[in-house]
């Protein structure tokens, strides 16, 4: 098969196309599927620079999202019959085929391609459980949504928008025609302002109920600092500008704030009935038109890494796609 391999952690500039890669074999609780689109996100500009926890050591088949049909599955694996269309996360998702984890997987939607379901699992599902059952967000609070722009931030402003929240967004001024068109009450260009003076200001002096950290680096302490005392809430689940830390003598006199950290593969794996309700609560917002088809920008396998370049600089909104 055709696949991008990723030579080593120089990032994406040595990503290349390779042919005649074997067809990998799916393990017991795999299904193999024939790749028909591929999801482009950060976590693979982190891998090709070697800096995502527990990453694939090069030379690997870059990308970790895709939708296709199973064409195989593991002797332990119940519910994903060969024909299935479906999508999901795990290694090797920029190639003609890959070997998925049943655990997690998704049907696509009837009617939708498999280009328009990508990010039903990695970016709607993430959005959903950081705003309602890891956030507990209710009607009338308010919502900073750091990365606003990007495929979960998308997701996570029309969600709130949805659940009756008020919606801050960040991202560079470029972008805030795109993230108020989604439904932010409120864009800050994190380049340029203080983003938890602002919160402040706009909460008058209380801050946000709930914030969605993706950000990392110095964006973590203004997510710290945004969140309302005591009764805020901040959920964590990226590390895109690099690691942060908060001590515990922070979490008591500085920053007495709820943190909550989230990573959808590992809620799927260790919290399947709580997965199980969001993907039930998906097919519910999609019925009332809130989770619509996707409208990835879509590039040729080849251009693998170019797309990843485009998105470590920050130029691209929305969801990427590779097409095998």
């Amino acid at each position: 098969m055709r696949a991008l391999l990723q030579a080593s952690w120089d990032g994406p500039a040595d990503m290349r196309l390779e042919t005649g890669v074997p067809v990998p074999e799916p393990g017991p609780d795999e299904v193999l599927i024939k790749v028909c689109a591929a999801g482009v996100n950060f976590a693979d500009v982190m891998r090709a620079h070697g800096t995502y926890e527990g990453g694939p050591r090069p030379p690997y088949i870059a990308g970790f999202e895709a939708a296709g049909e199973v064409v195989a599955a593991g002797g332990a694996v119940t519910g994903h019959p060969p024909g299935s269309r479906v999508v999901g996360t795990g290694y090797g998702a920029f190639a003609e085929y890959m070997a998925l984890p049943a655990a997690g997987l998704a049907p696509v939607p009837p009617g939708w391609t498999g280009e328009q379901a990508l990010g039903l699992v990695l970016n709607w599902a993430t959005a959903l459980a950081a705003l309602r059952p890891l956030g507990r967000l209710a009607a009338g609070e308010t919502v900073l949504v750091q990365a606003a722009a990007g495929g979960v931030g998308q997701a996570a402003v029309r969600l709130a928008r949805h659940y009756g929240a008020t919606v801050i967004g960040t991202a560079s001024a470029a972008k805030h025609p795109a993230v108020r068109a989604l439904g932010a009450d409120h864009t800050l260009d994190h380049r340029t302002v203080d983003v938890a003076a602002e919160v402040l200001r706009l909460t008058g002096g209380a801050g946000a109920d709930l914030v969605l950290e993706s950000v990392g680096g110095a964006a973590f302490r203004s997510s710290l600092a945004a969140a309302r005392r005591v009764t805020g809430r901040v959920v964590v689940y990226g590390v895109a500008a690099g690691d942060a830390a908060v001590t515990n003598r922070e979490l008591n006199f500085t920053h007495p704030i709820q943190l909550v950290g989230l990573h959808i593969g590992v809620l799927a794996a260790h919290a399947p009935a709580m997965f199980t309700e969001l993907m039930a609560e998906l097919a519910t917002l999609r019925a009332a038109g809130v989770h619509t088809p996707g409208r990835p920008a879509v590039y040729p396998l080849a251009s693998g890494g170019e797309a990843l370049a485009e998105l470590a600089a920050g130029t691209t909104v929305g969801k990427l796609a590779l097409r095998p």
